[in-house]
């Protein structure tokens, strides 16, 4: 499975540009034929709302201005596209990743199960469940930052026989590297995982950068501590017995 994370800073006050921005970053990683493309939690609109309000004003639904700019890249290149964004639901807002096919068509919307702090501001935790889906090449679901830590989904992600796990986030700068804790949370899942990162502050808050691509605890690409950037790797079969899920 040939896969690439796009490493990325959205400007808050300027959706827009973010948005143009992020196309063209993926547009790049998309170029040189991948079976799925990951880009960051939140990707847009940047991560860090103190009310429910302001996330609100910036809340799209399922098939808003994201899923359209991003949906061309996807069919245009035929890969699978994973991409955080604020979903607004009715009255509930939700962290949640678009997850479109290789047609530009959405798949399903995957929506954060285990929250930070940060998210309990505005955010619902999510109500969608777990999904893998098959690629051409190989099985990946979609989780979204702090779901790598909830043994809960782990566990169900070792069940599944994933190939990878496509990890929108943005996670934060904490003094210490922080490949060595992911691929520590990934051990025994035999499947890659496919970090898209964001970088620099937001609010108060700073995020580490360093998007992966990491299998086994070894690195197979790697973004840096700050600046846009996309990565991207090959990464080998996992030939256990799939199993009922």
């Amino acid at each position: 499975m040939n896969v690439a994370a796009v490493q990325f800073k959205a400007t808050k006050s300027q959706f827009d540009a973010s948005l143009s921005r992020l196309v063209t970053l993926s547009t790049s990683a998309a170029q040189g034929g991948v079976d799925l493309l990951v880009l960051p939690e939140m990707a847009v609109t940047g991560y860090i709302f103190k009310e429910f309000e302001a996330a609100q004003r910036v809340a799209e639904a399922v098939d808003g201005p994201t899923f359209q700019a991003l949906s061309p890249v996807a069919r245009e290149h035929g890969c699978w596209l994973v991409c955080g964004f604020p979903e607004q639901a009715k009255d509930r807002l939700f962290n949640s990743a678009l997850v479109l096919n290789p047609k530009g068509e959405r798949a399903f919307v995957y929506r954060k199960t285990l929250l930070y702090d940060a998210d309990l501001h505005w955010a619902t935790s999510g109500d969608s469940g777990y999904r893998a889906f098959d690629t051409d090449n190989g099985r990946f679901a979609p989780g979204i930052c702090m779901d790598l830590n909830d043994d809960r989904f782990l566990s169900w992600c070792a069940k599944a026989n994933l190939q990878a796990l496509a990890l929108p986030t943005n996670w934060l700068e904490e003094g210490e590297p922080v490949w060595p804790y992911w691929a520590w949370r990934m051990a025994g899942l035999h499947a890659a995982l496919v970090a898209a990162n964001s970088w620099g502050t937001d609010a108060d808050i700073a995020f580490c950068g360093r998007s992966a691509v990491l299998r086994e605890g070894v690195v197979l690409a790697a973004g840096p501590a700050e600046g846009d950037a996309v990565i991207s790797a090959t990464i080998p079969g996992y030939l256990g017995a799939p199993q009922v899920l």
